[in-house]
């Protein structure tokens, strides 16, 4: 954190007791935001309970009696029902509110923000409201906006692999008591997940829509385009949940206007913010959940190499920690942000 004033902000954590919200303050706290009063807030059923903030107890507040009066800055996330009936009223009282949720991604007056791609964006909130970007298409879009900057994509093909925490902490819950079960020759029962989700793949995460695509396909599409301000990206998705604790994967096939090799992939990657390239071709020379990115800030990429169907086709491996850099990290670099610029 490079605060360009000495200013401390009042920081409300909406969702504090949940998986996203803990990171949060885990990362507010590892990354030395400035912080001035920390308010963490959750429904009536979690207030009452105690955080721990560098080394301090915080007791949880309720969410719906709480006055954001005061609150420079409100980290929301606690699912899309909450923050639309919430988030106005903190940026009615002031505050910046960083949203974590699908709530406001498509509003056209809700700017939807990375911040290694489009920092001037978090600027311009005329509703005193930033949306933080689906996590498989933040990733993606760490990886993607610099080949598309200097190449010019066309066109993307991607597969995510997205590991069961981006289903919150039942889904984490789930795969541990559906593996230990399988392991102990009894059945799955699945309850969280419409099929058991121990040692099988899923492909179908949140509602289908009419076109046959899932909602979280259609986010890789729609957030794209808004994100990298192009509505003339073509792309098709699939998204697939795996039986990883955390950490999601995708698997990119894109089309650029110029070609783009390899090696000037790796180069141009290896030199842009929020990325490390893992890319040898040997066994263990790539990036995966578990031996990259879990608990990890950077986005991981690697198999880069041309598609032989494709002229100008280039395929990529992207791995990230869902949880850290798929939401709580960016929505605190976005803070940064606004912190630094007003």
């Amino acid at each position: 954190m490079n605060a360009s004033q000495n200013r401390r902000f009042n920081v409300a954590v909406v969702g504090a007791t949940g998986a996203v919200g803990e990171t949060m303050l885990s990362i507010l706290a590892e990354r030395n935001f400035p912080v001035g009063k920390l308010v963490p807030l959750a429904s009536e059923r979690s207030a009452g309970g105690t955080i721990d903030y560098r080394g301090d107890d915080y007791v949880v507040q309720d969410l719906a009696s709480f006055d954001p009066t005061g609150i420079d800055i409100a980290l929301f996330s606690a699912g899309g029902g909450v923050s639309k009936e919430y988030a106005p009223k903190f940026a009615a009282a002031g505050a910046v509110v960083i949203d974590n949720s699908s709530a406001f991604r498509y509003d056209d007056d809700v700017p939807l923000v990375v911040s290694e791609v489009n920092p001037d964006a978090a600027k311009h909130r005329p509703r005193g409201i930033i949306a933080n970007p689906n996590c498989s298409t933040m990733q993606m879009l760490v990886a993607l906006a610099p080949l598309h900057r200097k190449y010019g994509i066309e066109r993307i093909n991607v597969a995510t692999y997205q590991s069961v925490s981006g289903a919150g902490r039942s889904a984490l819950e789930e795969l541990g008591r559906q593996t230990g079960a399988l392991l102990a020759f009894q059945d799955a029962d699945p309850q969280r997940f419409p099929v058991q989700i121990a040692f099988n793949l899923i492909p179908h995460i949140d509602d289908f829509l009419d076109n046959g695509f899932t909602k979280e396909e259609m986010k890789l599409v729609w957030e794209t385009r808004k994100i990298l301000g192009d509505d003339g990206i073509q792309v098709n998705p699939t998204a697939v949940r795996v039986p990883v604790f955390y950490g999601h994967s995708e698997a990119v096939a894109i089309e650029t206007r110029e070609k783009v090799t390899p090696e000037a992939a790796r180069e141009l990657l290896a030199a842009s913010p929020g990325i490390e390239v893992v890319d040898e071709h040997r066994a263990g020379g790539y990036p995966t959940p578990v031996t990259h990115a879990s608990g990890r800030d950077p986005v991981f990429v690697g198999r880069i190499r041309e598609d032989l169907s494709h002229p100008r086709g280039l395929n990529l491996w992207i791995v990230s920690d869902n949880i850290r850099k798929g939401a709580a990290l960016n929505a605190v670099q976005v803070a940064e942000l606004v912190a630094n610029g007003g």
